[in-house]
């Protein structure tokens, strides 16, 4: 039972930040912005934001489960793949891209 909530779970992160991701590349005519938007502010701020202060933070990173960074890769391949499926479109000659 909790593989299949494991695989909801990555595959709701991949499809939002595919969807952002790609809504951004659009607006901004960027190609890996939300690639990088996702590694330097959205991991930072949501491992600081849990941080408890009251254990170094070697420990507190010890503390994730396989969960949590199955989560973070899957919503990091979504980011990367949106970054690529734009690429291949303004390749393929689409302008609104």
């Amino acid at each position: 039972m909790g593989f299949i909530i494991v695989f909801i779970l990555m595959v709701l992160f991949f499809v939002m930040m595919f969807g952002i991701g790609f809504i951004l590349n659009m607006l901004m005519k960027t190609t890996w912005f939300p690639s990088y938007i996702f590694i330097i502010v959205i991991l930072p701020i949501v491992v600081y934001s849990l941080w408890d202060h009251t254990q170094p933070m070697g420990a507190y990173l010890q503390s994730f489960r396989v969960v949590d960074y199955l989560t973070a890769v899957a919503g990091l391949a979504g980011a990367i793949l949106s970054g690529w499926t734009i690429q291949k479109l303004r390749l393929g000659g689409y302008k609104m891209f």
